[in-house]
């Protein structure tokens, strides 16, 4: 649902992993002693030599890696951030069809916002927003003559950088509820700070580290402590496992949503999962399942929301093709991705 967004930030991610060691590997070979000895191709040896001539101090080579790591960093975070309230909000109008049934800091948020881009209409970074197309959205909805829109602009004002409490209000003034919650449970995030720092460290504590060496480095601040080789591949890390929480985050709350306005229900739990790959025992009911159909798999206690294809069915050890559960019934149901049991089964309608 929000894959595209997720994709194109990990891809991003993984550039700047890919720069990092490429530029580890090349301080190695040039500053190596060795690089120029041996059995080389005298072609080879010339390319070092003319690498090795306009050589920067080592020292000032690793803290351009790191402004350089840490800014682009943060501004993948911000951005995703930013592009998945877009596409939420762009999506809320198909779900929620009466703009009087949007929550209240929607609501608001969708009036100051509207109000505040009238003033600032005349800066660069609206030009692109006519007078009609900042009011038109706002103007339907209160009149309801036809459907809304929520112009995302409108809700993305925010004066500081994306910290723990600025991007829970962030997200709560577009509608997304208990954020930080969610992200602190996520496996992915749970994962980084378990596993990476040991438990030594929280995630707005990581998250503000990142953010002071965003803005060391975009401000000029004289840097004498900078993150070296693995440290920068961590800072990756966190970064994407942020990501992938609130991509979670964001399709269970669609999933939600589409729930309480009949678009999407529960259809049962995986009470059992099994040691064969991928597969469990999960109690149905008031559905119709075949194999290829699309469900997603939700638990918010522990901030989990999974698109998953059914790849096999069996029923009483017997493989067919589809089921029809007009009463709640076990079905064994083998999917495309790894889960757990106590996960509700959702499928849109």
């Amino acid at each position: 649902m929000f894959q595209e967004n997720l994709q194109q930030a990990q891809d991003e991610i993984s550039t700047i992993r890919s720069i990092i060691k490429t530029n580890e590997n090349l301080r190695a070979t040039l500053l190596s002693k060795k690089s120029t000895e041996g059995q080389k191709s005298e072609d080879y040896i010339k390319l070092l030599k003319l690498l090795q001539k306009d050589l920067p101090k080592t020292q000032e080579w690793r803290i351009y890696d790191h402004c350089s790591a840490v800014t682009k960093l943060y501004a993948i975070y911000e951005n995703f951030v930013e592009n998945l309230i877009t596409d939420w909000l762009r999506l809320l109008p198909g779900i929620v069809l009466n703009y009087d049934d949007l929550e209240k800091e929607i609501c608001n948020t969708h009036s100051y916002g509207v109000g505040r881009l009238l003033r600032e209409k005349d800066k660069k970074r609206y030009e692109h927003l006519s007078i009609q197309k900042i009011i038109n959205g706002l103007y339907l909805g209160i009149n309801q003559t036809k459907k809304y829109e929520l112009l995302p602009e409108a809700f993305l004002f925010h004066e500081q950088n994306l910290r723990k409490n600025i991007l829970e209000e962030l997200l709560l003034n577009a509608g997304i509820s208990n954020s930080w919650t969610w992200i602190n449970r996520h496996k992915s995030t749970k994962l980084f700070i378990e596993e990476i720092r040991g438990g030594q460290n929280t995630l707005e504590g990581e998250l503000k580290q990142l953010i002071s060496y965003r803005n060391d480095a975009a401000h000029g601040v004289l840097i004498d402590e900078f993150l070296g080789f693995d440290a920068l591949l961590e800072l990756c890390d966190f970064v994407d496992s942020i990501c992938q929480s609130l991509a979670d985050l964001f399709t269970s709350k669609v999933i939600k949503k589409k729930e309480i306005n009949s678009q999407a229900k529960k259809i049962g739990k995986i009470t059992e999962w099994l040691n064969k790959p991928q597969a469990g025992i999960a109690t149905i009911a008031d559905a119709s399942l075949a194999i290829n159909s699309n469900l997603f798999l939700v638990n918010e206690n522990i901030a989990y929301c999974q698109s998953a294809i059914i790849q096999s069915i069996q029923i009483e050890g017997e493989s067919v093709t589809e089921v029809e559960a007009t009463e709640e019934r076990e079905v064994g149901l083998k999917f495309d991705i790894n889960a757990n049991k106590g996960l509700d089964l959702y499928m849109l309608l």
